[in-house]
């Protein structure tokens, strides 16, 4: 017979399953097994000490649930709503083997919104007279930015836009992230001393030359440069990172699209273009389902909105008004993802009227202008201190070819800010 300990988790674990969008948050914090081993931590590329700030939740202790997450990350209120939980700290997650996995995104989506709504302090060390230049303002450089001048060290973002964010605020949708959080997190990062320079854009009013009076320079200009299908016909494909980033206005209203592709970029613009006034989305994925790198949630939600999806299918040729595609067979060569092999006389059509492509992003060109060492992709190449050819000059986030999601660019981040730390502190 179970004793009254076991019948109370059981029931509790009932509860959560049937009623849990309706617990409150102590709820879900207790939810926490506070596992000693915290795979959880093991499992956010931030190591996030996710336990320690849960036990604190749990003590109704909010504010020191806060000051553990500050040790690590400067953007909870943005990871704990758009970071992929399910494949990361969630997916590590020891209640996730049988049931449900802690919902760690909403807790810690609660701790970082009580933060920024109640301006809760960011103690800063003693001022140094270091100064580091940071270039971009994505995850990666605001991570670098809040730690630097968490150290006390003078910072100075350049930015290309009049606004900071990078990819958060102009790839990531409004449906997936109310831009007012964004807004909050960088405010509190300017109280805390961090100059911007907006409308600065690398190679064309800003050059490396320039910064020379810096004691480190830090690039995190991203690397959203959307790859070209090589394909007969690609040139009537429109690239899906620009359509986001750039807003590119074209009349979706009435048509079919297709959406080529299987990650989180072709999520956000399959649930972007369903947005407009009767159109039809499908996107089409040359792998399984199972094998698509997207968010799983984000795939259940575009699924939920209407969106149909086709898989082992590849693109051979897009005309004007629909596209060729052949049906594919996954073969395991060795490596650790089968490879999509197209399956010969299984070609047909399917009418389109756009056919949006996210296949993959890549480094602009500027890169190659900036004489540093690039790897064979023409990503910049850094060591395992995130420093480049260039003694002086570290990098970080998509451009560093880092891991392409918010944690592992904000990881990225703060990795860099710690080895400038060391080679410039006195």
């Amino acid at each position: 017979m179970l004793d009254i300990s076991k019948r109370l988790v059981i029931v509790f674990y009932f509860l959560y399953n049937y009623f849990g969008d309706n617990m409150n948050i102590n709820d879900l914090a207790s939810y926490c097994l506070s596992c000693k081993n915290k795979p959880c931590m093991k499992g956010c590329p931030l190591n996030n000490d996710i336990t320690s700030f849960i036990k604190y939740i749990k003590e109704d202790n909010y504010k020191e649930a806060y000051n553990t997450l500050i040790e690590t990350t400067y953007l909870s209120s943005i990871c704990g709503r758009i970071c992929p939980h399910k494949s990361q700290c969630e997916g590590s997650c020891i209640r996730g083997i049988k049931g449900d996995a802690v919902r760690i995104g909403e807790l810690e989506t609660f701790i970082g919104d009580m933060a920024l709504d109640n301006n809760w302090e960011i103690p800063i060390s003693k001022e140094t007279n270091k100064k580091v230049a940071i270039i971009g303002s994505g995850p990666s450089s605001i991570s670098c930015a809040y730690h630097l001048r968490r150290n006390g060290i003078k910072v100075t973002i350049y930015e290309k836009y009049d606004k900071l964010g990078g990819i958060i605020r102009h790839s990531i949708p409004d449906f997936r992230l109310d831009k007012r959080y964004l807004d909050k997190t960088i405010d509190r990062l300017i109280k805390m001393g961090v100059e911007v320079k907006y409308n600065m854009a690398l190679g064309e009013n800003l050059f490396l030359d320039d910064l020379d009076d810096y004691d480190a320079i830090y690039l995190g200009i991203g690397a959203n440069k959307s790859k070209r299908l090589n394909i007969p016909g690609d040139n009537l494909a429109i690239p899906g990172n620009e359509l986001l980033e750039y807003k590119l206005n074209y009349d979706f209203d009435n048509k079919k699209i297709v959406v080529y592709g299987g990650g989180n970029v072709a999520m956000d613009v399959a649930r972007t273009l369903k947005r407009h006034k009767n159109t039809s989305v499908t996107v089409i994925y040359r792998r399984s389902e199972e094998l698509m790198p997207a968010d799983k949630k984000e795939v259940n939600e575009a699924k939920n909105e209407g969106i149909e999806f086709i898989f082992q299918t590849n693109i051979l040729k897009i005309s004007e008004k629909d596209i060729e595609v052949i049906k594919t067979e996954l073969i395991c060569d060795g490596n650790n993802r089968p490879k999509p092999i197209n399956i010969p006389d299984t070609n047909y059509h399917i009418d389109s009227d756009y056919v949006i492509s996210c296949i993959g992003s890549e480094p602009d060109n500027i890169i190659k202008s900036l004489g540093l060492e690039l790897d064979e992709w023409n990503y910049i190449k850094v060591d395992e201190n995130c420093r480049t050819s260039n003694k002086k000059i570290f990098a970080g986030g998509d451009i560093a070819n880092c891991k392409q999601t918010i944690a592992f660019a904000a990881s990225s981040g703060i990795k860099a800010a710690n080895s400038i730390i060391n080679e410039i502190k006195d």
